[in-house]
């Protein structure tokens, strides 16, 4: 940005243009890098689409849907033509090839974890295994995902709206694939994943058997005061929250589960670890004693450092398949898939 900068005064004689010339042309190169870098995303989510054919063709039938979630949290003219209408999102899902003949299938409905991420080929491997498990695999690229240009974007509503994508897409799903069993759907999530599939849990309970949270985001007040200034601007930025914890607390702890845990009526593990470099774990561990306190029942393993950090879970380790088993395990207890893996404690 500085050396485009740099050219663009030397170029255009702007060593001597006023200081609201200046800061007009680096706006505009702001303006222009932010369309190359959706651009960018966009590509790289075409390529990775076209990935997931190559990772899981051979046990999943893939498919990518473009479906509804309710309207614009923060429309800048709500008056404007379409500001009220449902917005369009895309979810993926993974059929398992070799299912029971006339048997209903369980459904895993997985988020995406990440401000501003997508489901990508990170999880090709537990898409894999969840699928040969006999999961069907429902994984909603809800507001805000990146790889589908700015306005979407900046449809991001962390821990609001992008739960209702989620559970539409979950509802989506059941009235799009009859031989799917409505009462055997969990919901799985890792960081911002897991934030969302607590809250999905604790306002749609009725319609989930279980639900698993890995290193959850729990607390976006104790969050956003130990991250740096650029992660805070997210949220506060006018087309989100649109202003800080200090200015609306209230906000920021309506989008927390840990304000809410009363509210949890279906079976929960939760797994985190001490040295988690992202969600710090002293936000699970304030999770795990609030639900405690209110006497939720739920399960939690706490795993030691050097696990493996904020991943330790879905990496490609022995450890991490062992503490995916785990998972499997608790899912396999209410979802009852067709092939569960076998436990060995």
């Amino acid at each position: 940005m500085v050396t485009a900068v740099a050219c663009l005064c030397a170029s255009s004689g702007a060593a001597q243009e006023s200081p609201a010339d200046l800061a007009r042309a680096i706006a505009e190169l702001q303006r222009q890098q932010q369309a190359l870098d959706h651009r960018l995303d966009q590509l790289a989510k075409a390529i990775d689409d076209v990935a997931w054919l190559a990772r899981v063709g051979d046990v999943a039938v893939v498919d990518k849907w473009r479906i509804l979630g309710p309207p614009d949290a923060n429309p800048a003219n709500p008056k404007a033509p379409g500001a009220t209408s449902p917005i369009k999102f895309y979810t993926y899902t993974f059929v398992p090839r070799q299912r029971p003949s006339g048997q209903k299938m369980p459904m895993v409905v997985l988020p995406h974890g990440g401000v501003h991420a997508d489901f990508n080929t990170y999880y090709a491997h537990i898409v894999r295994e969840l699928v040969s498990q006999g999961y069907l695999v429902l994984a909603p690229e809800y507001r805000g995902s990146t790889g589908y240009g700015r306005s979407f974007w900046e449809l991001i509503d962390y821990g609001g709206r992008e739960v209702d994508d989620v559970h539409a897409a979950a509802q989506w799903a059941l009235g799009i694939f009859d031989d799917v069993d409505p009462k055997r759907v969990g919901l799985v999530g890792w960081s911002h994943g897991g934030l969302i599939a607590l809250l999905a849990s604790f306002a749609y309970p009725s319609d989930y058997a279980c639900v698993f949270a890995g290193v959850p985001v729990s607390n976006l007040v104790m969050r956003l005061g130990y991250q740096d200034a650029s992660y805070g601007e997210l949220f506060s930025a006018p087309y989100h929250v649109g202003a800080t914890v200090r200015q609306d607390i209230e906000e920021y702890k309506r989008r927390s589960p840990v304000y809410q845990v009363e509210k949890l009526s279906v079976p929960l593990l939760i797994h985190t670890t001490t040295d988690d470099e992202d969600v710090n774990f002293i936000e699970v561990q304030h999770l795990i004693q609030a639900l405690t306190a209110a006497g939720k029942k739920f399960e939690y393993k706490i795993w030691p450092a050097g696990s493996g950090g904020h991943s330790h879970d879905r990496l490609d380790t022995p450890q991490a398949r062992a503490a995916r088993r785990e998972m499997y395990a608790f899912l396999a207890r209410y979802l009852k898939p067709p092939r569960p893996v076998r436990f060995d404690p």
